[in-house]
């Protein structure tokens, strides 16, 4: 009996996906553990691997189409297996329908001129239709001013024209240094060339970038966020002279370099145990706390933003944190997180220091309650028992609901953190 593989719901707001990419083709064999393809989620991109044994028999969506949860994608069996009453099988319904967001299958190319090899007239070549499997196989040398050539797709070519991209500063992937779709796609104009001199643009020109799945979701949920969550934010300002010490002890004795990020979020761990009431999530007819900490780590990517959690962070240490954060990060920015890696936050940090960010405000991470932005630390003068002296200074702003979290409440909240910045000692205790 043939399989039919559904797009899967990859996570609790996921209401479609979109194929990113096949790593398996019709006819081929696939085992149990197999990575089927690549499925571009709300919030990240996720392999998606095959519980089942056989020949892929039948692929429903294409590499950029996008469709409902429990639409078929695939169907696995038996090598020649009459599987026609699977694939006319009604769709399940859902509230929206399938986007496609990729390229048309037959694309009528423009004009090329090649330079002729001897003294005559330029014979005009017209490029036959291709199609997305078809552009594979073709090129096309496009002459860039110069007396060399530019290696490039068909279709490549046609997008760098509707684009206005000069390819010439484009760098190709394709066999032999080919410029392919892809390069195209994913071209991002120079700020500045070899010479230091600023590129200026000298006629109005622009681009479009197609929003992702990720991009969207982000759009909506943050939408969501700031206009039916009352935000209201409590700013102060941290002395760090004792966790910069702190952080060097602690390397030099434990031999593991843990980060500022790292003491912070142990810290916001502990305060939200002190302060459950932030550690919350707002019903219509309750406010739900929760006793554990789940905290969510905004982790920035190539598409926009994902919130890997902590689970239990309050009962893990520093290192543990550390070890945590940084595989979390790898992975994400390799599109390798896990759906139960991305969900159950109770509470979200938020961290622009890196980038010379000094303040800054968070649209709440919802369903939690509050998010902490955190600064960088600055060198400035700072009166210190009645003294002006030298000293470092962060500053951090949690962003609250207010119909969840009152004012007070915020306040105690982090009033108990300052105790444990400014006294890292305490952490350990």
């Amino acid at each position: 009996m043939a399989e039919v593989i559904n797009m899967p719901r990859l996570s609790d707001t996921m209401e479609e996906g979109t194929l990113a990419k096949w790593f398996k083709k019709v006819g081929d064999s696939v085992n149990e553990g197999d990575i089927l393809a690549e499925i571009e989620t709300d919030k990240a991109t996720m392999e998606f691997e095959s519980f089942h044994e056989g020949e892929l028999l039948h692929i429903g969506i294409k590499e950029g189409e996008t469709a409902p949860v429990d639409s078929i994608i695939a169907i696995i069996g038996k090598k020649g297996e009459d599987i026609s009453s699977l694939i006319n099988a009604p769709e399940p319904k859902s509230k929206k329908e399938p986007k496609v967001i990729k390229e048309p299958e037959v694309v009528k190319e423009p004009e090329v001129v090649k330079e002729p090899e001897v003294v005559k007239e330029p014979e005009v070549v017209k490029e036959p239709e291709v199609s997305d499997q078809s552009i594979l196989q073709e090129e096309t040398n496009v002459s860039n001013g110069n007396d060399s050539k530019v290696l490039i797709s068909p279709l490549a070519n046609k997008l760098a024209i509707e684009r206005g991209i000069d390819i010439t500063q484009v760098k190709g992937t394709g066999d032999n240094g080919r410029i392919v779709k892809r390069d195209i796609e994913n071209y991002k104009p120079a700020a500045f060339v070899n010479t230091n001199k600023m590129i200026i643009a000298t006629e109005e020109s622009s681009y479009d970038l197609p929003n992702s799945t990720m991009r969207k979701a982000i759009a909506k949920r943050l939408s969501e966020s700031k206009f039916t969550a009352p935000h209201y934010y409590l700013s102060v300002e941290f002395e760090m002279d004792n966790i910069i010490s702190f952080r060097e002890q602690y390397i030099n004795t434990q031999n593991i370099k843990i980060s500022y990020n790292d003491i912070i979020a142990k810290a916001v761990a502990l305060s939200l145990v002190k302060n459950p009431k932030v550690n919350s999530r707002w019903h219509d007819n309750k406010i739900e706390i929760s006793e554990h900490v789940h905290l969510g780590v905004a982790v920035a990517v190539e598409d926009g933003l994902v919130v890997p959690v902590i689970k239990f962070a309050s009962s893990k240490d520093m290192s543990q944190i550390n070890t945590e954060v940084k595989d979390f990060a790898q992975r994400a920015k390799n599109k390798k997180l896990k759906p139960s890696e991305i969900e159950g936050s109770t509470f979200t940090i938020s961290n622009l220091g890196m980038f010379g960010i000094e303040s800054f405000t968070s649209i709440i991470n919802q369903p939690n309650s509050a998010i902490l932005s955190i600064g960088s630390i600055i060198e400035k003068p700072i009166v210190r028992d009645g003294d002006v002296v030298v000293g470092n200074t962060m500053k951090l702003t949690l962003a609250c609901d207010h119909r969840a979290v009152d004012g007070a409440t915020g306040s105690l909240f982090l009033k108990t953190l300052k105790e444990y910045i400014e006294n890292p000692v305490s952490i350990l205790i």
